[in-house]
């Protein structure tokens, strides 16, 4: 396993990200480990998830983007945080910008802040995690009715490669949808895999979440 992604999952783990007990998700089901982004709060944590961020990019995609777009809200800091790490610790200063929830009707308006795109720009979409899809949904004919820009990747922080109803994962919907191949720095079975290794966790918490992958992802 790449060290960018052990490094997100102890991150997870130390800021409250990654929990593990007993969960009851929105789709009803009962889950060993819930994730919420929402409880990153720390400068220090926010610079550490925008290197990994960019460390992922440049072993996917490299400089192969002109633009990284993060949608309101999570996805805000996240691609600042990208942005301004892609700069640091690879010398590659790309441009950034995000939405907001509602249009501006004075000063400089408009319904995105940043870099204002153009015919031709390659985005890269930088978001915390995909669960329904929902938010590329709506932002996406925003970025189309912006300009005629490509936009062939997403970056999440996590997968937790869940069936939907069909019995496919929200994100081989949205790769089918939209055209587009979605990178997560580290995906459910490798946070399996780096709390086995770690020997910290019990073997009943082991043995629930082998059981709810097998019940309940696409491996």
């Amino acid at each position: 396993m790449e060290k960018y992604k052990s490094d997100l999952i102890d991150l997870m783990i130390e800021s409250g990200v990654l929990l593990f007990g007993d969960f009851t998700l929105k789709s009803g089901r009962k889950s060993p480990y819930f994730i919420n982004t929402g409880n990153y709060k720390t400068g220090k944590q926010i610079a550490k998830l925008g290197k990994l961020y960019a460390d992922c990019v440049m072993n996917t995609i490299g400089d192969d983007f002109d633009v990284l777009f993060g949608p309101a809200y999570k996805g805000i800091p996240l691609a600042t945080a990208t942005a301004f790490a892609l700069y640091n610790d690879y010398g590659l200063d790309k441009k950034y910008c995000f939405n907001r929830k509602e249009e501006k009707d004075h000063g400089e308006g408009g319904i995105f802040v940043g870099a204002k795109l153009s015919d031709g720009d390659r985005v890269i979409y930088i978001e915390d995690v995909t669960t329904s899809g929902a938010s590329i949904r709506e932002t996406m004919p925003l970025l189309k009715a912006a300009a005629d820009v490509t936009i062939k990747y997403e970056f999440i922080s996590a997968n937790r490669m869940e069936k939907m109803v069909a019995g496919r994962t929200a994100i081989t919907e949205i790769e089918e949808e939209f055209g587009m191949k979605i990178h997560s720095i580290v995906n459910v079975v490798e946070i399996l895999e780096h709390i086995k290794l770690s020997g910290k966790y019990p073997a009943e918490l082991i043995k629930s979440m082998e059981d709810y992958l097998s019940q309940y992802c696409v491996i």
